[in-house]
């Protein structure tokens, strides 16, 4: 992994470091900050590879990014750029004149070889996910994808909900892995579906869907592990799908709904226990969505081979 921080910068030199190491070297961008403002300038970035694909990560103060032509002559890509605007909202101006709104939790799409000009509308600074995937004939299954200006997708639609639920999965694991190459191949195909260039029907768009219905429905229980009473029915209402597609999702995982649940709860409970010595096992247990203690203890040893009172000794003896 690729790590980098203007902490360890000089004030006076953090701007100018961003802009050429990161901005024109890296990414290939054109960045603009009024000079008043620079020697506030903060940010830490960071980038892992994924096969050939490399999912970014960046923080920092706000300002002005444009891709210009001369950008794209120096440092080309012939890619698929796909964004998640986690926090800081701003506009973006492409071709023809456009102007698009990008607001917070807006998942983007585009070429990473065409123009385009964005401004925040604040100047708290940002968040932002990116996933640039080189474009393949493995990958686009016969597409067009180079005139794909940057865009964001419509907020409601069940694609975006997908792509924005793998998005985090591929953050949160941290060994990279065939499956991992295997679910950004289902990202950029998720992503020619939600912009029109690929077809619903075709095998490998079915595949797509099912990889990120699969992580959509795990981020579920895991936003709602504490709720004793969460179902397979209750992850189908959200998600808007047949009781028996969610089951039939979690069927190539060789775990069950109920089995996958569980396992959520306890890593959960597990890091509450290393990291929060001062709360009590049982408040753990109940807050990790379980409904009785004698159960959490079994369950626990029997994955563990520890009891939840020796996980946190260890954690403090450590």
């Amino acid at each position: 992994m690729l790590t980098f921080s203007t902490d360890d910068l000089r004030p006076q030199d953090r701007f100018d470091h961003w802009c050429e190491v990161r901005g024109k070297n890296l990414f290939g961008v054109t960045i603009e900050l009024e000079r008043e403002r620079r020697a506030d300038f903060h940010g830490r970035f960071s980038a892992v590879a994924i096969g050939s694909a490399t999912l970014a990560e960046m923080t920092a103060s706000s300002y002005r990014v444009s891709r210009t032509s001369s950008d794209i002559a120096r440092v080309a890509g012939d890619s698929l750029s796909i964004g998640l605007q986690i926090r800081g909202p701003g506009h973006m101006k492409t071709g023809w004149d456009r102007v698009h709104r990008v607001r917070e939790g807006d998942v983007t799409v585009s070429h990473s070889d065409l123009p385009f000009a964005a401004t925040p509308e604040r100047s708290d600074g940002f968040h932002f996910r990116a996933l640039k995937i080189p474009l393949t004939g493995d990958i686009l299954l016969d597409a067009r994808a180079h005139d794909l200006t940057p865009e964001a997708l419509g907020r409601d639609t069940r694609l975006t909900r997908l792509i924005a639920a793998m998005f985090s999965a591929l953050r949160k694991q941290q060994q990279h892995s065939a499956a991992q190459a295997a679910d950004v191949k289902h990202i950029a195909r998720l992503a020619l579906l939600a912009r029109g260039r690929l077809a619903t029907g075709l095998p490998e768009s079915r595949a797509a869907l099912r990889a990120g219905f699969l992580h959509a429905a795990r981020a579920i229980m895991t936003r709602d592990l504490h709720r004793p009473g969460l179902t397979p029915a209750a992850v189908a209402a959200e998600l808007a799908i047949s009781l028996r597609q969610v089951h039939v999702l979690f069927e190539p995982t060789g775990l069950s709904f109920s089995r996958t649940l569980t396992t959520i709860r306890l890593q959960e409970a597990r890091r509450l226990l290393e990291t929060i010595p001062e709360r009590s096992v049982a408040d753990i247990a109940y807050a990790c969505g379980f409904d009785s203690i004698a159960t959490f203890y079994r369950v626990f040893r029997s994955t563990f081979g520890m009891t939840p009172s020796d996980v946190r000794t260890a954690s403090l003896d450590g």
